[in-house]
């Protein structure tokens, strides 16, 4: 038998506990492709290539749209018209409004958060993504496109415009990533029970 893992027998806080029982289920039972494909996340180069497009797509913040306002009405108090801003393109935060572009196929490219809890908000997206047509990737931190949107945190967002080379660029992994089955890997003490029983036949 394989030596003993005590650091099972630490009392650790609640949150690590939870951590390490989902890790665990993940790793020992057999996955669904509807989930695993949520471990499929971009590669660093790329989510970092990804986050600089969105950071040009930020939503403006409060503070922003307070100036902006305050200009319009000085210049309407100085008697130079009116003249209402053209609203620029942003992205669309929070899994109702993303559910809603991708059904009416105004959405473009999705990015959806893998660390969700509980994933049931985000696992039925890749597959309305697929059935509309609408191409989509995965990121790792839910944190970081919170970031975008000047949130703690969010669960997926949507470009409603954005530049075909940037569509294309991130389309290409989608067909390979929602079919592969993930987890099913066996225990240590599995692993030694049939290594045994290989040596003993």
């Amino acid at each position: 038998m394989p030596k003993r893992d005590l650091t099972r027998f630490v009392k650790w806080p609640h949150y690590i506990w939870l951590q390490r029982q989902r890790a665990i289920l993940y790793k020992w039972l057999m996955v669904p492709p509807a989930i695993n494909q949520l471990t499929q996340a971009l590669d660093h180069q790329t989510a970092t290539q990804l986050l600089k497009l969105a950071h040009k797509y930020r939503p403006e913040t409060k503070q922003e749209k307070k100036q902006r306002l305050l200009a319009r009405a000085e210049k309407k108090a100085a008697g130079k018209g009116d003249v209402p801003t053209k609203r620029p393109p942003v992205l669309q935060a929070g899994v109702n409004t993303v559910t809603t572009l991708v059904e009416n196929k105004k959405a473009q490219l999705v990015v959806i958060a893998q660390d969700v809890d509980p994933i049931e908000l985000v696992i039925f997206l890749p597959a309305l993504c697929r059935k509309m047509g609408v191409p989509y990737c995965i990121i790792k931190a839910k944190a970081r496109l919170g970031r975008l949107v000047h949130k703690k945190t969010c669960t997926s967002v949507a470009f409603t415009q954005v530049s075909s080379e940037d569509k294309g660029a991130l389309n290409d992994r989608y067909d390979e990533i929602h079919r592969h089955w993930g987890g099913n890997v066996l225990g240590p003490k599995s692993v030694a029970c049939i290594t045994n029983l290989e040596k003993a036949v």
